[in-house]
């Protein structure tokens, strides 16, 4: 009965994976499809000349981040749906310190979650939600292009010129159909399929981290202090959580008597982080960009959080007037729709990537 037994408990194990695998990409697909096409179309319609002019090294190492860090605050994409926009601003020439200010600032916040944050729990979390994330995305863009050399990615061969079979097909004087159809290409074909290979390690993590971690140790050990948000820090950084999405779960914690500070640790650091923005800044940007990366995050959220709890007991605010009432923000239905549009679409990009770089 001993190998039934053991076959039964991984089959639960797989199982259980898959499921939270499933969950974490149906919650992203939305945002993905978002991110690649916000990515496609700054492929098409911005040039390289202003992308290095406000991201670039031209624009200096404090401008370039100072300019990514607030043109990310608005954008209603999650940290999963901004890695193919910012990959891609850092393949055209935008620096090192700009992308990673780019990655951690969008995800962050946005019109949407500010709205959503507005609706469920009050208007000091809804204004210092954005500043937080400004000031978080400045420090990381500014410690990164401070400490670590930046190579010129406009000056490589892969950026220097457009090489993807979608540049190719542009005529010299392309038509609005023309640009927005390059863009599509571009957008689902050439940057997915490079991209969508580490996209599935990096949710295959995350579902094995959120199959792994027991929902008590969220809810347990959180009133409040340094111990609860560094808990809340390591349960955040791993896990794949959208902004907007993480704003009723943060509502529902401290309702339930977390302080505000500890569940705006969860709200920072989720969000900016996860398995796979990990990987894929390891990948293209490197190890010590990572490391930055992290710590900067971590730093931030931390004294932020602190700041924030010292805000509320300055004012004498009490935790259950934070909370608002609890709302989904997108329907299942939507989200099933983008979810099993963007599995073929992923299949087909690898595929073609793979055949790629097979015939070369």
């Amino acid at each position: 009965m001993q190998p039934l037994s053991l076959t039964n408990t991984l089959t639960d194990i797989f199982t259980g994976i898959a499921g939270e695998m499933w969950v974490i990409f149906l919650d992203a697909a939305p945002y993905l499809f978002l991110g690649f096409g916000v990515a496609g179309l700054l492929h098409i319609f911005i040039s390289d000349e202003k992308i290095m002019g406000y991201l670039g090294a031209s624009a200096g190492k404090f401008r370039s981040v100072l300019n990514a860090s607030i043109a990310g605050i608005p954008l209603p994409i999650c940290s999963c749906g901004i890695v193919p926009t910012a990959i891609s601003l850092r393949k055209r020439g935008a620096t090192r310190g700009a992308t990673v200010s780019f990655l951690i600032s969008t995800p962050e916040t946005g019109v949407d979650s500010i709205a959503i944050t507005y609706a469920l729990l009050d208007p000091i979390m809804t204004v210092f939600r954005p500043i937080a994330a400004f000031v978080t995305a400045l420090a990381a863009g500014i410690t990164n292009n401070m400490l670590i050399k930046d190579e010129d990615p406009a000056a490589s061969e892969e950026t220097a010129s457009c090489t993807c079979s979608t540049c190719s097909t542009l005529s010299d004087d392309p038509s609005f159909a023309e640009r927005i159809y390059a863009g599509i290409r571009y957008a689902y074909l050439d940057l997915l399929g490079e991209i969508s290979g580490w996209l599935i390690v990096g949710i295959l993590l995350a579902g094995s981290i959120s199959y792994a971690i027991p929902d008590s140790s969220i809810h347990h050990y959180l009133g409040g202090g340094l111990a609860s948000m560094l808990i809340m820090l390591v349960v955040g950084i791993p896990l794949y959580i959208c902004a907007t999405a993480s704003t009723p779960i943060a509502a529902a914690l401290i309702a339930k008597g977390m302080s505000p500070g500890t569940a705006f640790v969860f709200l920072l650091a989720g969000p900016a982080t996860n398995a796979v923005t990990i990987t894929m800044v390891a990948r293209f940007l490197g190890k010590r960009s990572v490391v930055l990366y992290l710590a900067v995050i971590a730093i931030c959220s931390i004294a932020l959080g602190l700041a924030l709890d010292f805000v509320y007991l300055g004012m004498g605010i009490e935790t259950a007037a934070i909370v608002g009432c609890m709302s989904e923000v997108l329907p299942h239905e939507l989200k099933l729709l983008f979810a099993v549009l963007m599995l073929p679409m992923m299949v087909y990009a690898m595929y073609r990537s793979m055949r790629r770089i097979h015939l070369k």
